[in-house]
Protein backbone atom coordinates (compact mmCIF):
# COMPACT_ATOMS: atom_id res chain seq x y z
CA UNK A 1 0.00 0.00 0.00
CA UNK A 2 0.98 3.56 -0.70
CA UNK A 3 0.36 6.56 1.24
CA UNK A 4 0.98 10.11 -0.19
CA UNK A 5 2.35 12.15 2.29
CA UNK A 6 0.83 15.29 2.04
CA UNK A 7 2.73 18.67 2.80
CA UNK A 8 1.89 21.08 4.83
CA UNK A 9 0.40 24.01 3.37
CA UNK A 10 1.93 27.44 4.00
CA UNK A 11 -0.80 29.42 5.43
CA UNK A 12 -1.53 32.50 2.94
CA UNK A 13 0.42 35.31 3.67
CA UNK A 14 -0.23 38.97 2.20
CA UNK A 15 2.29 41.37 0.70
CA UNK A 16 2.86 44.72 3.06
CA UNK A 17 5.13 46.44 0.63
CA UNK A 18 2.65 45.98 -2.24
CA UNK A 19 -0.24 47.33 -0.17
CA UNK A 20 1.77 50.57 1.22
CA UNK A 21 2.86 51.30 -2.30
CA UNK A 22 -0.56 51.17 -3.63
CA UNK A 23 -1.34 53.19 -0.56
CA UNK A 24 0.84 56.03 -1.34
CA UNK A 25 -0.34 56.03 -5.09
CA UNK A 26 -3.65 56.52 -4.17
CA UNK A 27 -3.22 59.11 -1.59
CA UNK A 28 -0.85 61.38 -3.80
CA UNK A 29 -3.67 60.50 -6.91
CA UNK A 30 -6.12 62.46 -3.82
CA UNK A 31 -3.86 65.04 -2.86
CA UNK A 32 -3.17 65.96 -6.47
CA UNK A 33 -6.56 65.95 -7.32
CA UNK A 34 -8.37 67.76 -4.68
CA UNK A 35 -9.31 71.03 -5.06
CA UNK A 36 -9.56 73.54 -1.67
CA UNK A 37 -12.92 75.30 -0.89
CA UNK A 38 -11.72 78.50 1.12
CA UNK A 39 -14.18 79.13 3.69
CA UNK A 40 -14.67 82.76 4.40
CA UNK A 41 -13.54 83.37 7.95
CA UNK A 42 -16.72 84.65 9.45
CA UNK A 43 -20.36 83.50 8.75
CA UNK A 44 -22.21 86.74 8.02
CA UNK A 45 -26.33 86.60 7.70
CA UNK A 46 -26.22 89.76 5.46
CA UNK A 47 -29.37 92.20 5.49
CA UNK A 48 -31.55 91.73 2.69
CA UNK A 49 -31.68 94.19 -0.14
CA UNK A 50 -34.11 95.07 -3.30
CA UNK A 51 -31.07 96.95 -4.89
CA UNK A 52 -28.66 94.12 -4.29
CA UNK A 53 -25.99 93.26 -7.43
CA UNK A 54 -23.33 91.04 -7.74
CA UNK A 55 -20.13 92.33 -8.18
CA UNK A 56 -18.44 91.84 -12.09
CA UNK A 57 -15.39 89.42 -12.08
CA UNK A 58 -13.35 92.27 -14.07
CA UNK A 59 -13.27 94.19 -10.88
CA UNK A 60 -10.52 94.86 -8.40
CA UNK A 61 -11.78 93.30 -5.63
CA UNK A 62 -12.51 95.70 -2.88
CA UNK A 63 -10.78 95.68 0.91
CA UNK A 64 -13.53 93.85 2.95
CA UNK A 65 -14.50 95.31 6.83
CA UNK A 66 -16.24 92.58 8.10
CA UNK A 67 -18.94 93.27 11.46
CA UNK A 68 -19.73 90.37 13.04
CA UNK A 69 -23.00 90.48 15.55
CA UNK A 70 -20.96 91.37 19.00
CA UNK A 71 -19.54 94.37 16.88
CA UNK A 72 -16.18 92.94 16.54
CA UNK A 73 -14.62 94.38 13.97
CA UNK A 74 -12.04 92.15 10.96
CA UNK A 75 -9.64 93.74 8.75
CA UNK A 76 -8.76 92.02 5.32
CA UNK A 77 -9.52 88.58 3.80
CA UNK A 78 -8.07 86.89 6.28
CA UNK A 79 -10.29 88.31 8.77
CA UNK A 80 -8.08 89.61 11.65
CA UNK A 81 -9.81 91.23 14.57
CA UNK A 82 -8.94 94.87 14.85
CA UNK A 83 -9.98 98.31 16.64
CA UNK A 84 -11.77 100.74 15.38
CA UNK A 85 -8.65 103.45 16.30
CA UNK A 86 -6.33 100.81 14.70
CA UNK A 87 -8.65 100.48 11.64
CA UNK A 88 -8.48 104.08 10.70
CA UNK A 89 -4.79 103.81 10.63
CA UNK A 90 -4.68 101.22 8.51
CA UNK A 91 -6.98 102.53 5.65
CA UNK A 92 -4.78 105.28 5.32
CA UNK A 93 -2.13 103.35 4.98
CA UNK A 94 -3.99 101.14 2.21
CA UNK A 95 -4.97 104.24 0.56
CA UNK A 96 -1.53 105.71 0.43
CA UNK A 97 -0.92 102.51 -1.15
CA UNK A 98 -3.39 102.68 -4.00
CA UNK A 99 -5.00 105.71 -4.05
CA UNK A 100 -8.11 103.99 -6.36
CA UNK A 101 -8.94 101.46 -3.30
CA UNK A 102 -12.51 100.20 -2.73
CA UNK A 103 -13.88 99.15 0.79
CA UNK A 104 -16.68 97.25 1.01
CA UNK A 105 -18.50 96.55 4.71
CA UNK A 106 -19.50 93.19 4.99
CA UNK A 107 -21.62 93.75 8.33
CA UNK A 108 -24.46 91.21 9.73
CA UNK A 109 -28.10 92.35 10.32
CA UNK A 110 -27.72 92.00 13.74
CA UNK A 111 -24.35 93.93 14.04
CA UNK A 112 -24.56 97.16 15.96
CA UNK A 113 -25.32 100.42 13.57
CA UNK A 114 -23.00 102.37 15.19
CA UNK A 115 -19.60 99.96 13.64
CA UNK A 116 -20.76 100.80 10.48
CA UNK A 117 -20.92 104.33 10.97
CA UNK A 118 -17.64 104.11 12.55
CA UNK A 119 -15.95 102.10 9.53
CA UNK A 120 -17.59 104.15 7.24
CA UNK A 121 -16.13 107.06 9.08
CA UNK A 122 -12.88 105.83 9.05
CA UNK A 123 -13.07 105.67 5.54
CA UNK A 124 -13.91 108.97 5.30
CA UNK A 125 -11.26 110.00 6.80
CA UNK A 126 -8.86 107.93 4.71
CA UNK A 127 -10.24 109.61 1.80
CA UNK A 128 -11.76 106.65 0.05
CA UNK A 129 -13.67 107.43 -2.48
CA UNK A 130 -16.19 104.29 -2.98
CA UNK A 131 -17.59 102.61 -0.41
CA UNK A 132 -19.53 99.72 -0.79
CA UNK A 133 -21.91 97.18 1.48
CA UNK A 134 -22.44 93.33 0.90
CA UNK A 135 -26.40 92.18 1.12
CA UNK A 136 -28.51 89.85 -0.16
CA UNK A 137 -31.16 89.55 -2.64
CA UNK A 138 -34.68 89.72 -1.18
CA UNK A 139 -36.39 86.25 -0.93
CA UNK A 140 -32.82 84.41 -1.40
CA UNK A 141 -31.34 82.36 1.26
Amino acid sequence: MRFYIRKRRQPPAIIIVALIDILIVLLIFLMVTTTFKQQPALRLALPESSQAQKSGAHEAPPLVISIDPKGTLRYGPDAKPITADRLAEELVAAVAANPNLKLAIAADRMAPFGQVIKVSDAAKAARIKEIITYTKPEGSQ
